[in-house]
């Protein structure tokens, strides 16, 4: 048996299977869509330092059970943190949700995530900074995160920004309009290949005993297929999107979807949110992965000390709690969120004891990882 397989009473999120030299992890929350609590994100750093350093583990296979691959991160637990005083937690889960997510950005051997289902938030952190993502007809990817007036975080400044032509910047907003993208979408941003035979790809990936990426590659490709592009696909409006998401500031991004008559701002989207987005998103353009994680982890920290605005906690009422859609954000509107109070949320934390985020050192990366940073 694995040595590390049942030694935690909290192992039952995290299911470990041993198929010869490779491993298979399964969230195990069906009920939560498989959100991430702080003992899974803690579980999987675990396992995932300590296959890199075993010679006998040559492929990680991530997959969740039921419906959904991932739905993020256990939001109720962190605003709980918050709400009782204790933000700091919530800093603490982010620390070791990004470390890990550094760890899958630069991981030595190849992960192969199945996305059979919903894929949100943190689930997109998850999986799509590792080497391998396998979609199927079921897929559907989301980064819902300014209805809650946060915004898009696991490195996702970093993977959005990258996307071709304005997509990636424009991607917050897309979801928000209730338009997450589909399965053919994760094909043409080149995030996934397409398996219609999950259970025969497992089965052979498990055979492989090899930890080449060619070799990987060519078994994903073998089971594969080109799915059919549904007709609202995100895809087809790539034209439009580039259109409007290339405008400097996210009133003239807004003004520029009215203009083409595709969409209706919804009212309980926080305007400060969408502003911290298009900034993160489009300095993240510049930046590698390990640079996004440090200063979404700053943003982070902001957002959960409350200051300069509270619309975490009014968003989380409003959509997840009382679920009246009907948040009260402040400020209200749109032009009233100046320059500076965007600014503040990119500043160092005014906080005894508040340090950076400190990344793992990484050394003998492969050729892939190193081109991500």
């Amino acid at each position: 048996m694995d040595a590390l397989n049942s030694t935690k009473p909290d192992d039952h999120q995290i299911l470990v299977e041993v198929k010869l030299s490779a491993r298979i992890l399964t969230l195990n929350r069906p009920k939560q869509l498989n959100a991430l609590s702080f003992q899974m994100i803690s579980r999987l750093l675990e396992l995932f330092v300590a296959y890199e350093e075993d010679s006998n583990v040559k492929l990680v296979i991530v997959k969740g059970k039921g419906r959904a691959f991932c739905a993020g991160a256990d939001v109720a637990a962190g605003i709980r943190d918050i709400n009782e005083g204790t933000w700091r937690l919530g800093a603490k889960l982010y620390w070791t949700k990004f470390t890990l997510i550094y760890i899958l950005a630069t991981y030595r051997k190849p992960q192969v995530s199945i996305l059979n289902g919903i894929v949100m938030g943190g689930g997109a952190g998850a999986s799509i900074h590792g080497r391998f993502r396998v979609a199927t007809e079921n897929s559907v990817f989301a980064m819902p995160e300014t209805a809650l007036g946060f915004f898009p975080d696991m490195g996702a400044s970093y993977f959005l920004s990258r996307l071709p032509g304005f997509f990636g910047n424009g991607n917050y907003i897309i979801d928000l309009y209730s338009n997450s993208l589909d399965t053919k979408s994760f094909l043409e941003r080149g995030w996934s290949s397409f398996s219609f035979r999950l259970s025969l790809l497992e089965e052979a990936l498990c055979k492989v005993d090899s930890s080449d990426p060619a070799i990987i590659s060519a078994v994903i490709n073998e089971y594969s297929k080109q799915p059919y592009m549904k007709e609202k696909s995100a895809y087809h409006r790539l034209n439009v999107i580039n259109r409007c998401f290339s405008r400097r500031t996210v009133e003239e991004i807004i003004s520029a979807l009215e203009r083409e008559a595709l969409n209706k701002k919804d009212d309980w989207i926080s305007e400060t949110g969408l502003k911290i987005c298009l900034r993160s998103i489009r300095q993240g353009r510049l930046q590698g992965v390990g640079q996004c994680l440090v200063r979404e982890y700053r943003l982070v920290c902001h957002v959960m000390q409350g200051k300069p605005s509270k619309d975490v906690f009014e968003g989380f009422r409003a959509i997840l709690l009382d679920k009246d859609k009907n948040p009260k954000w402040e400020p209200s509107k749109l032009e009233l969120v100046s320059d500076d109070m965007v600014d503040s949320y990119f500043y160092m934390m005014d906080d005894e004891g508040w340090e950076h985020l400190k990344l793992p050192a990484r050394s003998n990366l492969p050729a892939y990882a190193i081109a991500k940073l």
